[in-house]
């Protein structure tokens, strides 16, 4: 076993998604974190099964997206059911054409991103401490001292910063002392991962909704295999040991189907919490993923949005451990984040609350508005867009946040809106491109756009070079019938320029219709802290 170190400018508790995906972006900045965890290695449960657009193009400027397309299975849709009755289909493939690479729901299992991140890791050579559990933690003027058990030994390790990846039971928020509000859903459910021989030949997610209760299928990557969500029934809602050939016969009577399982992979049974802590922060310490917030499995958001909760944070704290920005920037973590958290904690609630009621009224609804709605909505390309945006996670912007300056006539895309997936046409390389592969690398990117002089493209070379050297990469893009719909997109007019500064996540951070060296210096040094 490899030794703990004694000291680490970063601590990363938990090797699930979260704290996999924080210690892989600090490691794109060369900040190398050490990463603890209490299991004995990486879970062989699939748990989470659903990557959003969103997540794929973080794996994408990571460059492991292959890897994850390659043993993922595109969703084709949803489809509901009542009994044998089909009452809306809902096809998701292909439904965000245009506005990312990954226009679909990928179902790629949580023991599979861990898997890939692990990869990466020790790629990195940034290896993981099983069995090593968090005792204790300590806050001092200098940075973080914490107590670690491994072996059945206890050693005290200091650091700068803590990371709690530890899930929805964080010993980092109780050490820290913040509440974890919310509540527990009144009903049991119950997850499995099953074979079905003969069940469905699509590709579509299968929710069934009755009077009975309810049961969704989602399709996993191997062929045959299904993972089966539903509600406990109450007849077996006691304290007795429950095995899928318990729940099977109520399941074959919510879905009017035989249900041949020819085997079982895994079974649980368990109570669905929707809980948010009362801070992602306490000093040098800062939670991700179900140790800041846990809320139902509906629209595969959770594992989505610690895995951004990571990226959101990593780039900022690798930039103040490498001393290029000021510590204040960190603040900005909580301020965008939180309200992401809370938006998904409400709408999560209030869709499964619905799905799982059994209430005369809500069962009227289920069963006579919502399906007519649905298809009715369906057929609107607003409305697919929309939904597409609001699931895909593509959807969720930083506005109101710290760290943007928007000094531009523009309606449709802001400054903290992510930066929108469009293709280029590189006439330089006489190739196609996109402005999300001009942003793969480490660190801000400015993109201007429209006429600008020679000599000044020259100018902004070199102030880049003298004052952000390796933080700020540069692309110019000069109007061309090829590339017009980059310049519809961002309303700039015959004779116009802008200028965009895109944050590490991919966010705009500056956008403005003037290219002003000292005012995009000013935004670098004022707002986003730049010290160096």
């Amino acid at each position: 076993m490899i030794a703990l170190p004694k000291h680490t400018e970063v601590l990363i508790v938990g090797a699930g998604p979260s704290g996999l995906m924080m210690a892989a972006q600090l490691l794109r900045y060369g900040v190398i974190p050490t990463i603890i965890d209490t299991r004995q290695g990486p879970t062989n449960h699939s748990k989470a099964l659903a990557v959003q657009a969103r997540s794929l193009e973080i794996y994408r400027q990571m460059g492991v997206i292959a890897q994850v397309l390659k043993e993922g299975k595109p969703a084709g849709g949803a489809m509901l059911h009542r009994g044998e009755e089909v009452i809306a289909s809902l096809p998701l493939r292909n439904a965000g054409t245009g506005q990312t690479p990954y226009p679909y729901v990928l179902m790629f299992p949580q023991s599979k991103n861990e898997r890939v991140l692990l990869d990466h890791l020790t790629l990195n050579c940034c290896p993981v401490y099983w069995q090593t559990s968090l005792v204790a933690l300590k806050q001092t003027a200098d940075g973080v001292e914490a107590e670690l058990e491994t072996g059945g030994n206890t050693q005290t390790l200091t650091c700068n910063y803590v990371i709690g990846a530890d899930g929805a039971h964080s010993v980092v928020r109780k050490q820290l002392g913040i509440a974890f509000n919310g509540d527990t859903y009144q009903h049991k459910f119950y997850l499995a991962d099953v074979k079905i021989n003969n069940a469905f030949t699509d590709d579509f997610v299968h929710l069934y909704l009755s009077g009975k209760g309810f049961a969704g299928f989602f399709l996993m990557p191997e062929a045959g295999n299904f993972r089966v969500v539903g509600n406990l029934p109450a007849i077996l809602d006691n304290d007795a040991e429950k095995t899928f050939d318990d729940v099977l016969p109520h399941l074959r009577a919510i879905t009017a189907l035989p249900l041949d399982v020819e085997q079982v992979n895994w079974f649980t049974i368990y109570k669905l919490h929707h809980r948010m802590a009362d801070k992602f922060n306490d000093g040098r310490c800062f939670l991700v993923g179900d140790a800041a917030h846990i809320h139902s499995p509906v629209g595969g958001q959770g594992m989505n949005t610690g895995l951004q909760d990571a990226y959101n944070l990593a780039w900022k704290l690798a930039g103040v451990v490498n001393r290029q920005f000021a510590p204040g920037i960190l603040n900005s973590y909580a301020e965008e984040r939180m309200p992401v958290a809370r938006d998904l904690l409400n709408s999560t609630d209030k869709v499964f609350n619905m799905v799982t009621s059994q209430s005369l009224f809500s069962n009227f609804i289920k069963r006579f508005i919502v399906p007519p709605a649905l298809k009715f909505f369906w057929k609107k390309d607003k409305m697919r867009t929309a939904f597409f945006k609001g699931v895909s996670q593509t959807g969720i912007n930083y506005r109101d946040s710290k760290l943007n300056l928007h000094l531009s006539h523009n309606s449709q895309i802001k400054a903290g809106d992510r930066l929108p997936y469009l293709e280029i046409f590189d006439k330089k390389k006489q190739e196609k491109t996109d402005i999300h592969a001009w942003c793969s690398k480490p660190g801000f990117t400015l993109v201007t756009i429209g006429i600008i002089q020679e000599n000044y493209l020259f100018a902004l070379a070199k102030w880049i070079t003298q004052r952000y050297n390796q933080t700020l990469n540069f692309f110019h893009l000069p109007p061309s019938e090829k590339n017009q719909h980059i310049l519809d997109a961002f309303e700039i007019r015959p004779g116009q320029r802008k200028a965009l500064i895109i944050r590490p996540d991919m966010h705009i951070g500056y956008m403005n219709d003037a290219v002003d060296i000292e005012l995009m210096d000013n935004y670098l040094r004022d707002v986003v802290g730049f010290t160096a």
